[in-house]
């Protein structure tokens, strides 16, 4: 575990490939060194080139905490702000990456360069066949299994009617039974089955402060206030930034429909960090992936903060797939632990008895 969680694993291969334009020739950095980096990591390449001048744009908090940590400026640029060139890392999710090229075209100064990489088997000729659609004509190069490629478009070249369309797409929309969300978050588009499992299963008698730790676009959050009328309070903790006006607006909706009020926070947080406020509950549908890869131990982290965190008679739910091995540090933190269900390759867990 490094300092800032277990997220901080390094970059994939498209972040060194991003750069090999700069070390080939073909581009050149900016002649007043000023960049923006949109969905930027962290990595020795991006040390060795990144200038004062640099801004770097990640709302995944572990990921811009460890570009903080690496000396990097990180932060938004101003809705007007121009920039000669902008890198950015595409996500796999289309509707995201769409949203991106557009908020990269509307931050580029006349005259300057858009510059993207993404992984062959992640979606890597569809994002250039996109940037080209928007922006005109598309430069590529391959390295290290990536495809990097960029554009220095004309105001001409840019279909704005299409920038519009595609800024757009970012917006939070309506999902499955009025909840709403947007693409790239954890089962953006659909209720996920684990935490509808949960969510069947909480106990009616959950009261005080409660917590959601990973609470995504609010769902479990939203279940808790209906469910549960003796919550006072509920407080959800997400690392990524695009999740947060999502679950505002999922709550704020929760509440007007059960038709009380609840003290509601939304808390861009690492989980993994610890939380600083006590909780008569907490309840997680906890991560536990980093990438496409499995990473256990992150599930394992959120578990270890929740027992920190719960007041002595606490008590926490989680549910997680049957396979992932929660068991022996649920052991380690609680007196009791037990199944309330295990159902369609899931497990919905209480654990209680916080060990001192």
């Amino acid at each position: 575990m490094t300092a800032g969680g277990f997220f901080a694993a390094a970059p994939d291969a498209a972040l060194t490939a991003l750069f090999v334009p700069f070390e080939s020739g073909e581009l050149r950095l900016p002649a007043d060194g000023r960049v923006l980096f949109l969905r930027a990591r962290a990595g020795v390449r991006l040390r060795e080139m990144a200038q004062p001048g640099w801004l770097c744009e990640q709302g995944f908090l572990p990921f811009a905490d460890e570009l903080g940590r690496n000396g990097l400026r990180v932060g938004e640029p101003a809705a007007d702000e121009k920039f000669p060139l902008v890198l950015l890392l595409p996500p796999r999710q289309r509707d995201e990456a769409r949203a991106l090229f557009a908020r990269a075209l509307r931050q580029l100064a006349p005259g300057g360069t858009v510059l993207a990489a993404m992984p062959n088997a992640e979606g890597a000729k569809s994002g250039e066949a996109d940037l080209a659609r928007l922006a005109g004509a598309v430069q590529h190069l391959s390295k290290h299994r990536c495809r990097v490629f960029w554009s220095t478009p004309q105001p001409a070249d840019v279909d704005h009617d299409l920038l519009a369309e595609w800024l757009a797409l970012d917006a939070p929309r309506e999902i499955a039974d009025g909840y709403v969300s947007r693409p790239g978050l954890f089962a953006w588009d659909r209720i996920d089955r684990a935490s509808a499992l949960l969510a069947e299963d909480l106990p009616a008698d959950l009261h005080g402060r409660v917590a959601d730790l990973g609470a995504g676009y609010g769902y479990l959050s939203a279940q808790v206030v209906a469910r549960c009328p003796r919550v006072a309070a509920i407080d959800l903790y997400e690392a990524e930034a695009r999740a947060l006006e999502p679950a505002r607006l999922n709550l704020a909706r929760a509440q007007r429909e059960c038709g009380r009020d609840v003290a509601v926070a939304v808390r861009w947080h690492d989980v993994t960090r610890g939380l600083a406020q006590r909780y008569d509950a907490i309840v997680s549908n906890p991560p536990f992936h980093q990438g496409r890869a499995d990473l256990p131990e992150l599930g394992r982290a959120f578990i270890v903060s929740a027992a920190e965190a719960l007041l002595p008679a606490g008590r926490l739910l989680i549910v997680a797939n049957r396979h992932l091995p929660y068991e022996a540090v649920l052991a380690s933190r609680f007196h009791e632990v037990r199944a309330l269900a295990v159902q369609e390759g899931f497990k919905v867990i209480e654990a209680t008895g916080v060990r001192g």
